[in-house]
C-alpha cells in the first residue's frame, strides 16, 4: 500500500506493533488507556524544521499515522507518543514527504504531537477527549513556533486530514496580530460547516489563485456516492486546487511519475477534475491507480489518502505565489 517516503504519508496507517517503545517523560494510565507524556516544544526533537533561509514559512499540521498500538504488556495507545520510535518514524515520514513535495524555497516547521489514532474516529465518546490532546498540543507548539521560532515573518498554515480538523481550531482561536502575519491556511481533507464559517471571521474562502488571508479546502472522490463523513459532506469551502476557481469548469489535471518507481512503470497520468457545486466535492475522472480504502472509515473512489499526492505541483506552485503575492505588498 506505501510505495517509499512520498506515498507513505498518505494513508491513514493502521500499526499494530509489538515492539517496546522508547518513551521519554511521564505517562498516565486510564481506563482509556496510556496518555503519553506532553511534548515538550522547547526540546527539537518535538519538531521536524527545514530552515531554508527564506522570509516565510509553511507551519504543518500531520494527519493520522498511528492506529490503536498495544505494548508487550498489553497497554494500550490511542495517542501518539511522540518520544517513541512506533509512533515518530510514521509522522517524520509525512513531514518528510510534505516538505519535499510543497515547501519550495519556504522554510518548514512541522510539531510531533500526541495525535488521535485512526480507530478514534469509530467511536465519537472516546474521540472528544482524545482529540482535545491532540488540539492543546498542537496550540501549545503553534505558540511556541510564534514566540521562539518564527520572528515575525509571514507564514502559511498546513493542514491535513486530523492535522486540518486541528488547524481549524487554531483559526477560530488566532488574535489579528497573528492573523495579519498569516499569507493562506490550507484545510486539505476536512470539513468546514456553515456553523464555523459563522463562528469563526477567520475562515474565509478562497476564491482565486492570489488571493490571501484566505483558506483553501477541498475534499476528492470518484463520485459523490464516495463521500465519508467529516470528510466532505457538509462541506461550505471548495476550490479547485487545479484551475483555482470556484466554478464546475472541468480542469485537466496531470502528474508527473513517481521517481521512486522503476523506468518502464513511471508514466504520466492525466485526469479531469471538476468541482461540484451542489456537494462541493472534486470529481476525479480518470485516475489510473487502484481506488484506495481507508482502513475502517474508508469508502471504494473516495480518494483523501492522495489528497496532497495529487496536486502536489499545484499546490507547491500555489503556496509560492500566494507568498510571493504576500511578502510584495
Amino acid at each position: 500500500m506505501k510505495k517509499g517516503i512520498f506515498e507513505l504519508f498518505f494513508c491513514c496507517t493502521v500499526l499494530c506493533l509489538f515492539t517496546l517503545c522508547n518513551s521519554k517523560g511521564r505517562q498516565e494510565k486510564s481506563d482509556d488507556g496510556i496518555i503519553p507524556a506532553e511534548p515538550k516544544y522547547s526540546e527539537t526533537n518535538q519538531w521536524y524544521i527545514t530552515d531554508r533561509q527564506y522570509p516565510a514559512d509553511i507551519f504543518y499540521i500531520i494527519s493520522t499515522e498511528i492506529g490503536d498500538t498495544m505494548m508487550p504488556d498489553s497497554s494500550v495507545y490511542h495517542l501518539a507518543d511522540t518520544y517513541a520510535d512506533w509512533a515518530r518514524v510514521p509522522m517524520y515520514s509525512e513531514m518528510l514527504g510534505v516538505d519535499t513535495l510543497l515547501s519550495g524555497p519556504l522554510n518548514f516547521y512541522s510539531p510531533y504531537y500526541r495525535q488521535c489514532s485512526l480507530n478514534s474516529f469509530m467511536d465519537d465518546s472516546a474521540l472528544e477527549d482524545r482529540f482535545a490532546i491532540a488540539v492543546q498540543d498542537v496550540k501549545n507548539a503553534f505558540q511556541y513556533y510564534l514566540k521562539n521560532m518564527n520572528y515575525g515573518r509571514p507564514f502559511v498554515l498546513v493542514g491535513f486530514s486530523q492535522g486540518a480538523m486541528i488547524m481549524k481550531e487554531l483559526l477560530k482561536e488566532m488574535d489579528n496580530v497573528t492573523y495579519h502575519q498569516m499569507i493562506a491556511a490550507y484545510a486539505i481533507g476536512t470539513n468546514i460547516t456553515n456553523e464555523e464559517l459563522e463562528q469563526c471571521q477567520k475562515i474565509i474562502p478562497a476564491s482565486g489563485a492570489t488571493d490571501t488571508g484566505v483558506t483553501i479546502c477541498y475534499n476528492s472522490v470518484r463520485d459523490v456516492n464516495a463521500v465519508v463523513h467529516g470528510l466532505g459532506d457538509n462541506n461550505k469551502v471548495a476550490i479547485n486546487p487545479v484551475s483555482w476557481k470556484v466554478d464546475e469548469e472541468p480542469a485537466v489535471l496531470i502528474t508527473e511519475p513517481s521517481p521512486l518507481l522503476p523506468i518502464d512503470k513511471q508514466k504520466k497520468d492525466t485526469m479531469t477534475v471538476r468541482l461540484d457545486l451542489a456537494s462541493n466535492l472534486l470529481l476525479v475522472d480518470g485516475y489510473s491507480a487502484t481506488d484506495y480504502i481507508l482502513p475502517l472509515i474508508g469508502n471504494e473512489g473516495n480518494y483523501h489518502s492522495r489528497e496532497i499526492w495529487l496536486y502536489r505541483d499545484y499546490l507547491r506552485e500555489n503556496i509560492g505565489i500566494r507568498a510571493a503575492r504576500f511578502l510584495n505588498k
